[in-house]
């Protein structure tokens, strides 16, 4: 199957007409809810010749037969009719692939990981420091486009980051301590920034302590990277690129005059859209303990612990220049690297990726986190260098939620001091549209543009001029919640014939019941249940129901649920056929951004960095600017 970064620019646009066609045909499909199968008859808007080919299959059946694109032995219980084939087919085609080329299938969780096998919940890849309070799926995640950022610094030979949505610092503390980068994170909770900033302390007082168990003296401390810099800001879709860098260097919003309103906390982030009263906060936090340099050796220590005396590779036994890359947006090399046939080369393959560079680059953005003077031993560090330095930097964003991704890929193709991008995305139902501008859980921008102002309003999605012209390119705001389910985790529940494939049919027979004592009560949120699907349904609709007040003794038709309960294999079949067209529906919106980097005259590549077993969104959006179109930022020091 050919990848989307070895299409040509025609062949992408042809392959957006031919995904919007298909989804265009299947809207009853990926608009319904599967929550309403009994309520709105979705069975019975199936066409008949599918109903009858799937209303008995068994659950591993549907994930051989319907889901699973690599199942080789599919053996059919009866002649399935061709408009049934041909939908299965075209969705696995037109997706794009979720797995790297060659990539064995794993099993979903830590058990299918190599990094895992040792322990379950710890990465052999990752120090032991970068471990801590650290999840095993995002250990897998910072280890993996930690070093993608990593290479593209040494391609662009840019040393500065941002990390935006950056949380509790994990990504930034392994970029900037383990890598060797100069990293400022900005992130609108300031519950978050403080735990990053307190972390950040943790971890420079542990190897304060473990330097001093060995007698080593902290004159003698050299330093190869900087402290993360922490900014507390909300990145506004509406603000221009400049506000943007501004918003770094200052911290919190950039905001002037009586409509200037504060970032709210994390209780109130996703409050209602209909409430302006936010509260942005535009302080810069300190990091604790004061910040001191770290050796060469505890930096080892700190990045692999198998490491002994020498510092090669942020992980232990990898190669730094095998990583996925992106080939196709290798940028020109600079007048200096042809010169020197060593820089040339590195620069060509991506060798030393992982190694500190022999010079660091001034952060563009300066911590201003210690009004105390600087340290002796630290002087000549990146840390102290004066605001004058390399302007340019690399954005990444880890899961950046809704139109942050579009934000930022925006503010990439418009800003020149951005060289490169790294875009994970994530809560496409939070992208906003022209038909649905405020999706439910999107915060109301709290300053909005003045109306002598050019206004900086533009939606998540579509995009791409291309993708905006063609017919049957919108997408609801329920297809695109679907696109962020999981494939492989319900493929497995499938073949395990898992008690959790009960939920859906419980929560759509749930749906009759409180559509039966109040009509006008639709798809009301009652949350999760624990161990919903052990319960017996009169306990799930006893806890059920007061959630959407109602009483919980609510007499139920026990003969008329008993029914529904019997068609749970339906229900499973319906939500499976939704399923398929969820990377369909993710490949349109990643594909539009893609076409959008074609027409500010940008190349880009999606890459399947992350194990989709273990981090369903995986995909990864890379760019990189051409040299020229950057010379003029490049940074003049010797």
């Amino acid at each position: 199957m050919m990848t989307f970064h070895s299409l040509t620019s025609e062949e992408k646009k042809q392959l957006a007409r031919n995904l919007t066609s298909f989804l265009s045909q299947y809207k009853h499909i990926s608009d319904s809810y599967i929550i309403e199968f009994f309520s709105e008859g979705l069975w019975d808007a199936l066409p008949f010749a599918w109903t009858e080919t799937l209303r008995d299959l068994s659950a591993p059946q549907i994930a051989d037969l319907l889901l699973d694109s690599t199942c080789k032995d599919r053996r059919y219980p009866s002649v399935w009719p061709l408009s049934l084939l041909a939908f299965r087919a075209t969705a696995h085609a037109l997706a794009f692939p979720r797995k790297a080329r060659g990539g064995a299938v794993q099993e979903v969780g830590t058990q299918g990981l190599e990094e895992f096998q040792e322990n379950q919940s710890q990465s052999s890849l990752l120090g032991h420091n970068f471990r801590k309070h650290v999840k095993p799926k995002k250990q897998h995640e910072i280890n993996k486009l930690g070093k993608l950022v990593k290479r593209l610094c040494d391609l662009t030979e840019c040393n500065n980051v941002v990390d935006v949505g950056s949380g509790q610092g994990h990504l930034t503390r392994f970029l900037s301590f383990g890598l060797g980068l100069s990293v400022t994170g900005i992130e609108a909770d300031p519950t978050l920034v403080a735990m990053a900033s307190k972390f950040d302390g943790q971890l420079l007082s542990t190897l304060q302590k473990e330097s001093l168990k060995k007698n080593v003296a902290s004159q003698q401390l050299t330093a190869p990277g900087q402290s993360p810099h922490h900014v507390v800001g909300w990145v506004n879709p509406k603000a221009s690129w400049e506000d943007f860098v501004k918003q770094l260097k200052k911290g919190g919003p950039e905001c002037n005059g009586p409509t200037c309103t504060d970032l709210p906390s994390k209780k109130r982030l996703w409050e209602s859209a209909s409430n302006p009263d936010q509260h942005p906060d535009k302080a810069v936090l300190p990091l604790s303990p004061a910040q001191f340099c770290l050796s060469h050796a505890q930096t080892v220590r700190l990045v692999s612990p198998q490491a002994t005396s020498t510092w090669t590779s942020p992980v232990p036994g990898a190669n730094p220049a095998s990583l996925q890359g992106p080939p196709e947006i290798t940028p020109e090399p600079s007048p200096r690297a042809a010169r020197n046939p060593k820089r040339q080369r590195k620069f060509e393959t991506g060798e030393g990726a992982g190694r500190v560079a022999s010079k660091s680059h001034a952060s563009p953005f300066p911590s201003r986190t210690s009004n105390a003077p600087p340290r002796p031993d630290c002087q000549g560090t990146a840390e102290w260098e004066e605001e004058s330095g390399d302007p340019r930097f690399i954005v990444t964003g880890l899961h950046a939620c809704g139109d942050l991704s579009a934000t930022l890929l925006r503010h990439f193709a418009s800003c020149p001091h951005i060289l490169g991008i790294t875009s994970v995305a994530c809560c496409y139902m939070k992208i906003t549209t022209h038909e649905n501008p405020t999706p439910p859980g999107v915060l109301v921008p709290p300053c909005p543009p003045r109306p002598e102002e050019p206004s900086h309003s533009v939606f998540g999605y579509p995009m791409s001029s291309w993708v905006r012209g063609l017919p049957g390119h919108r997408l609801s705001y329920k297809a695109r919640e679907g696109a962020c389910h999981a494939m492989e985790d319900y493929l497995q529940r499938l073949r395990e014939e898992s008690g959790l494939l009960r939920i859906h049919c419980y929560r759509a027979a749930l749906e009759t019941v409180i559509r039966g004592a109040q009509p006008d009560l639709r798809r009301a949120g009652i949350q999760t249940i624990k161990k919903a699907h052990l319960l017996p349904f009169p306990e799930y609709a006893r806890l059920g129901l007061p959630r959407v007040g109602l009483p919980a003794d609510l007499p139920l038709d026990h003969v008329g649920l008993d029914a529904m309960l019997r068609q749970q294999r339906r229900v499973v079949v319906y939500f499976s056929l939704a399923l398929l067209l969820a990377p369909v529906i993710e490949t349109l919106v990643l594909l539009d951004r893609m076409l959008f980097l074609q027409e500010k005259g940008l190349q880009s590549q999606l890459v399947p960095l992350f194990d989709p077993a273990f981090s369903p969104r995986n995909l990864v959006l890379v760019s990189v600017k051409r040299r020229e179109a950057s010379d003029h930022t490049q940074c003049e020091k010797s």
